[in-house]
C-alpha cells in the first residue's frame, strides 16, 4: 500500500480509535470509578504518576528514530539502517536498566514521600504497584524501539490497529476483575500484561513484515553526537509534559491525598482525551514534514500545511471545547458522580489555554524536522520549572485550584505568546494568516454555543433527554454554520470523498 493510502488510512484508524476509546470510556470509566471507589482510584493514579517520571529516559529517541530512519529512507541510504537499530537498541537496554535501579529506589522511599497524606494499607499497595509499573517501563524502553521503525516506515495501518485491539481489550479484561474485587493491583497487572503483549507483536512485524536487520558494528561516533544533540531537546519536551501533567497529581498526593488526586487524574485524563483528538491528525505528519524538509521544499509550502491541518484541528477542538462548555457539567456528572464536581471547572481551566498548541502542534514536527526545536524545549523547561514551583505554592494556598491555575498559565505563556512569537519570527511561519482564520472558524461554535445556551437556559432542565436534545442542536447548528460560512473546499471535500466511497458501497 503507497505512503498516501497509508496517511489516510491511518488518520481514519486514529479517529476510529479515539471514537471507539471515548464510548468506552464513557461506559467504562463510571464503572471502574464506583467499584474501585475515590481513594483506591487515586492511589492508581498517584503511582501512575510517579512512575512516569521514568519515561523521561526515553531522552527523545523514540522521536529521533522515527526521524532518521526516514531521513535514511529518504536518502536511500539502507545498508546503514541495521547498524542505527543496533546503536538504539543498546542505547534502550542501558536506559532500561538505569529506570529499574530508580525505580527500586523510589520503591524504598514511598514511605518519605506520602507518609503525611496516605495510610498504612495504601502505602503497602503504593509499594507492590511501584515495582510492577517499573518493570513495565523497564523492559517498555528496549521494545519501544520497534512501534518507532513501523511509524517511520509509514505503515500506520498496522501500528494504529494493534493500538485499537489494545484499547478495545483492556476494559473487556479489566470488568471481570473489578467484579472479583481486584482493584488497583489488578489494573496494574492488566495493563503490564497489555503493553508488553503490543511491544511484543510490534516487534514480530518489524522483522517478519519489514525484514529489519539489527547490526551491533560500525558504530558512527559523528551520528551519535548528531542524534544526542536532537534528542537533547526532545528530552527537555518530555520533561515538559511531565511537567504539566503529572506534578499537579505529585504534589496534591503529597499535600493533600488520594481524593484530590482522583479528581486531578480524571481532569488531566480529560484534557488527555481532548490532546488525542489533535494528535491523531499532526501525529502521522512528522514522516512527511521530514521528507518535504529533506528535500528543501519552500516556506510557504510549509506554512500552507501548517495552517491547513491547524484548521481542521480547531474544527475537531472547537466543537469539543464549546460543547464541553455547555454541557460538561452535566457530563462529569454523570459520568464521573457528585464526589468528582469540581472537575468541571478545573477541565475547563486547562483545556481553553491546551487549545493554543493543540492546534499548532504541527509547529512542534516542523521543528523537529528541521532539528531547531533547542528555544521552544528552553522556553517550556523554563516555563515548567516556574509552574511546579507555583503549583506547589499555591496548591499549599489554595487546594487543588491553585494547582490548575500554575498549570494553565504556564500552557497560556509558554505554548501560546512566546512560541507563536517564534514561529513568526524565525521559522517564517504564516501566524498572522493562521489566527486570522482561526477566529474566522471560531464564529460559527461562539454563535451555536450562544443560542443552545440560551435554549438551557429557558429549558432549565438537566435531565438525560433534555441535555442530549440540546446536545444534537448544537451539533446540527455547527455543521450548518461551519459548512456554509466557514470550511474551506479542501476541508468539505475531506468529508465528501469517505461518505461517497461508503455511499458507492452501500449501493
Amino acid at each position: 500500500m503507497n505512503s498516501t493510502k497509508q496517511l489516510k488510512v491511518g488518520v481514519f484508524l486514529s479517529y476510529l480509535t479515539l471514537a471507539l476509546s471515548n464510548v468506552i470510556a464513557l461506559a467504562y470509566t463510571p464503572f471502574m470509578l464506583r467499584m474501585m471507589g475515590q481513594s483506591e482510584y487515586g492511589l492508581y493514579s498517584l503511582v501512575a504518576s510517579v512512575v512516569a517520571y521514568l519515561t523521561v529516559l526515553d531522552f527523545g529517541f523514540g522521536n529521533a528514530i522515527v526521524r532518521y530512519t526516514s531521513k535514511y529512507r529518504a536518502e536511500q541510504r539502507f545498508d546503514e539502517l541495521s547498524s542505527l537499530f543496533g546503536m538504539f537498541l543498546l542505547m534502550y537496554v542501558g536506559i532500561g536498566l538505569l529506570a529499574f535501579s530508580i525505580g527500586v529506589g523510589l520503591y524504598f522511599n514511598v514511605d518519605w514521600l506520602f507518609d503525611r497524606s496516605m495510610t498504612v494499607a495504601e502505602l503497602s499497595k503504593a509499594r507492590i504497584m511501584i515495582l510492577l509499573m517499573v518493570f513495565n517501563v523497564s523492559i517498555t524502553f528496549p521494545l519501544s524501539l520497534f512501534p518507532s521503525i513501523i511509524v517511520a516506515h509509514e505503515n500506520f495501518i498496522f501500528h494504529k490497529t494493534v493500538n485499537l485491539v489494545r484499547i478495545l481489550l483492556q476494559p473487556c479484561l479489566m470488568i471481570p476483575l473489578l467484579l472479583m474485587g481486584h482493584k488497583a493491583l489488578g489494573m496494574v497487572v492488566l495493563m503490564t500484561s497489555l503493553n508488553l503483549a503490543s511491544l511484543l507483536t510490534y516487534c514480530w512485524y518489524c522483522f517478519f513484515h519489514l525484514k529489519i536487520q539489527i547490526s551491533f558494528f560500525s558504530f558512527q561516533g559523528s551520528l551519535l553526537k548528531e542524534i544526542s544533540a536532537y534528542s537533547f531537546f526532545v528530552f527537555l519536551t518530555i520533561i515538559v509534559d511531565r511537567a504539566f501533567w503529572s506534578t499537579g497529581q505529585f504534589i496534591l498526593g503529597m499535600l493533600n491525598g488520594t481524593k484530590d488526586v482522583a479528581v486531578y487524574a480524571l481532569v488531566v485524563q480529560l484534557c488527555n482525551y481532548y490532546m488525542a483528538f489533535s494528535l491523531a491528525i499532526s501525529g502521522v505528519f512528522l514522516p512527511k514534514m521530514t521528507q518535504l524538509v529533506v528535500e528543501k521544499r519552500s516556506h510557504k509550502e510549509i506554512s500552507d500545511l501548517f495552517v491547513k491541518i491547524g484548521r481542521i484541528q480547531f474544527i475537531i477542538l472547537g466543537y469539543i471545547l464549546f460543547g464541553f462548555i455547555l454541557f460538561g457539567r452535566e457530563f462529569v456528572f454523570y459520568w464521573a458522580g457528585e464526589n468528582y464536581g469540581m472537575v468541571y471547572p478545573l477541565a475547563l481551566m486547562l483545556m481553553i489555554p491546551q487549545t493554543v498548541p493543540l492546534i499548532q502542534n504541527l509547529g512542534i514536527s516542523v521543528l523537529q524536522a528541521q532539528n531547531r526545536q533547542q528555544f521552544r524545549a528552553f522556553v517550556n523547561f523554563t516555563v515548567a520549572l516556574a509552574s511546579v514551583f507555583a503549583a506547589y505554592q499555591l496548591t499549599k494556598r489554595f487546594g487543588i485550584i491553585g494547582c490548575a491555575i500554575a498549570t494553565s498559565s504556564a500552557l497560556l505563556v509558554g505554548h501560546g505568546f512566546i512560541l507563536n512569537w517564534y514561529y513568526k519570527a524565525k521559522i517564517h511561519l504564516d501566524i498572522s494568516s493562521f489566527w486570522k482564520q482561526i477566529l474566522k472558524l471560531g464564529v460559527p461554535f461562539v454563535i451555536s454555543a450562544i443560542l443552545v445556551g440560551g435554549v438551557k437556559f429557558l429549558i432549565s432542565e438537566n435531565d438525560l433527554s433534555a441535555v442530549f436534545l440540546e446536545a444534537v442542536l448544537y451539533t446540527l447548528l455547527c455543521f450548518v454554520l461551519l459548512w456554509f460560512g466557514a470550511c474551506s473546499p479542501f476541508e468539505k471535500e475531506q468529508l465528501l470523498v469517505p461518505l461517497r466511497k461508503l455511499w458507492k458501497k452501500v449501493k
